[in-house]
């Protein structure tokens, strides 16, 4: 209380002008370590108020940062351009009204400020720093709003300047996967390929490689770099007893997101007899209808992006849940630290990575025996839960809209239609070398993709007229509403998968449609996905285990029309009767499984 008490004297001091800068820089630092952050902002502005200084620019920077501290954001905006008609070459305001625009939603300011960091700050040792900052949240801010070819570029800059950056590298790594932009790993001078390697993500890592050894070390390198440890346990494995189980799944894509696609009849098919189900939610309120389905197939859905870790870790452990699912591994808005926690005596990771996550916080994966062979666990941090089907959910309730014409999806009226619509990110040179020669043995066969983004397009299409054929044999489509995207299924002949991360959600939905899909299968978790779906569809010849009999597989399939036809009715009746499509089933599966796991507690 030391600080409070002198408030006043030393406010007095400040009123009649007779404290330096040194002075207020100490009592302010002094408050704010005391939480008295609003009488630090009333110091700084009275001395500003009432002193000549040439060290006023610097506190007015100093009254911005506490300002945003409290919230004051239209005040912390006034007193950075303060401080910069003070003194116009003053970084950091700049850099903080930057992050000020973001948080408002006005990105375009954030960037002209960063720019002009980037463009005018001075590049010494003094300098350098400010510059680095403003280069790196370029590149991320850009990255968000998918303007990939400028974030690559900004993040390239900022490694040039700086090589030891492993941060902004695995930024730069995916930023290249989704672009198409091969060799992913370009050299860069100071960045050995080892370095690239090494701060390459867990969820890069999938489309680059299907080494579970390789996923393991990148899931822990991350663990071990970027998580809290030795975090204070809030359950025990004791459990509640309660006479239903409470089970709570916890995710940001609680939206119209790929998990709640698949996820949603999960919630809504859970025996309330047996079963208390919760949500807990930090996901963007889309408006959509399918975030709807998913709050009502919940018994209680909360809502924790206001809470920080710790307190949405309480908030779990205070509703006794007896088994947390996380819906998200270490893909974009985890909150690995609430699982850290242990707010649950069983946690249990599901669909969100398709990968070990490597979270000693994490007891179990939903999996099956084709999708992690029992010879591949010790490669997972996390013990398989094996469902004795397929470890994939689906939503029986899904709509498709009405089939379109080849014409108004810009495809020719004859001749073969591959397709291929995954992420970009997950193709590789490798694998559309593989489909360029498909489409050369198929005459008049044609490869339709996703748009996903214009630099991906253009360097497939350069990739394309390197290897010799013709643009227009490459047909991009452009994300629609999901009934029309299903729809897009009754117009392929095959789908083509992608390797080493496979289709998901987008299998699930090709197979649901009755398009035949043809996969590649590797050791790993997501190089395996596609094939543990075609397992409990039956159909085990359209899996392959290399590049040269998929090749095959594709071109025997596209000059035999008659058997895609007969595997169209296949995969009919599959909807129909078979176990991959049984979601009441895989429910009352995975609920035996849980049931065990809360009575072996």
């Amino acid at each position: 209380m030391a600080a409070f008490e002198g408030f006043g004297a030393t406010v007095g001091q400040a009123w009649q002008g007779t404290l330096s800068f040194s002075d207020v820089l100490n009592a302010a630092a002094q408050l704010e370590s005391e939480g008295f952050l609003p009488l630090s902002a009333v110091l700084y502005q009275t001395w500003l108020a009432r002193t000549t200084s040439a060290y006023a620019h610097a506190a007015y920077f100093n009254l911005g940062a506490t300002l945003t501290n409290l919230g004051d954001l239209a005040g912390a905006e006034a007193a950075y351009r303060a401080a910069l008609a003070l003194s116009a070459d003053f970084v950091p305001p700049r850099l903080n009204l930057g992050l000020l625009h973001e948080r408002s939603g006005r990105f375009d300011d954030a960037i002209a400020e960063w720019t002009w960091i980037a463009q005018n700050a001075r590049r010494d040792e003094a300098g350098r720093a400010m510059v680095l900052l403003a280069l790196n949240h370029l590149g991320r801010l850009l990255e968000t709003r998918k303007q990939f070819s400028q974030a690559l570029d900004f993040l390239t800059e900022s490694l040039r300047l700086d090589p030891a950056q492993p941060d902004v590298l695995h930024h730069w790594v995916f930023l290249r996967q989704k672009q198409c932009a091969w060799p992913v790993y370009q050299s860069l001078p100071g960045v050995s390929p080892q370095a690239m390697q090494a701060a390459t993500s867990a969820l890069a890592m999938i489309s680059i490689s299907d080494d579970p050894a390789a996923q393991l070390a990148a899931a822990r390198q991350f663990v071990d770099k970027k998580l809290t440890s030795n975090l204070p346990q809030l359950s025990s494995s004791a459990g509640y007893g309660h006479r239903k189980i409470r089970i709570a799944y916890c995710s940001s894509d609680f939206c119209l997101h790929p998990v709640s696609l698949l996820t949603v009849q999960l919630f809504e098919l859970h025996d309330r007899q047996q079963f208390e189900v919760y949500g807990f939610s930090w996901s963007p309120d889309d408006g959509s209808a399918l975030r709807q389905r998913v709050i009502a197939g919940m018994d209680h859905f909360f809502p924790i992006h206001h809470l920080s870790d710790v307190q949405a870790a309480e908030l779990i452990r205070a509703h006794e849940i007896d088994i947390l699912v996380d819906l998200q591994g270490q893909t974009a808005g985890a909150r690995a630290d609430i699982l850290g926690y242990r707010p649950a005596p069983v946690q249990i990771t599901y669909l969100g990575l398709p990968a070990t996550t490597g979270l000693p916080s994490i007891d179990y994966v939903i999996a099956d025996r084709f999708l992690i062979p029992p010879d591949a666990a010790p490669f997972y941090s996390e013990k398989p839960l094996y469902m004795p089907h397929v470890y994939q959910v689906s939503d029986r309730l899904r709509q498709s809209a009405a089939i379109p014409t080849r014409s108004s999806c810009g495809l020719p009226d004859d001749g073969f239609v591959f397709c291929s619509f995954n992420n970009s990110f997950k193709y590789t040179p490798e694998v559309f070398g593989a489909w360029l020669r498909i489409l050369q043995r198929t005459p008049g066969s044609v490869l339709w993709l996703l748009a996903d983004n214009p630099w991906a397009e253009a360097n497939l299409r350069r990739e394309a007229a390197q290897q010799g054929v013709a643009a227009e044999r490459l047909i991009f489509a452009g994300r629609v509403a999901p009934d029309n995207y299903l729809a897009r299924y009754g117009v392929a002949d095959l789908f083509l998968d992608t390797f080493p991360f496979n289709a998901g959600t987008t299998a699930n939905d090709c197979l649901w449609m009755g398009c035949p899909l043809l996969t590649l299968t590797g050791r790993s978790f997501a190089s395996r996905m596609a094939g543990a779906l075609l397992t409990a569809a039956e159909l085990p010849e359209l899996i392959t285990t290399t590049l040269a009999d998929y090749e095959e597989a594709a071109v025997a399939l596209a000059q035999n029309p008659a058997r895609c036809g007969q595997l169209r009715q296949h995969l009919h009746a599959v909807r129909e009767h078979g176990a991959l499509f049984d979601t009441p089933r895989f429910v009352r599966d995975l609920e035996a499984r849980l049931r065990g796991l809360v009575s072996a507690g």
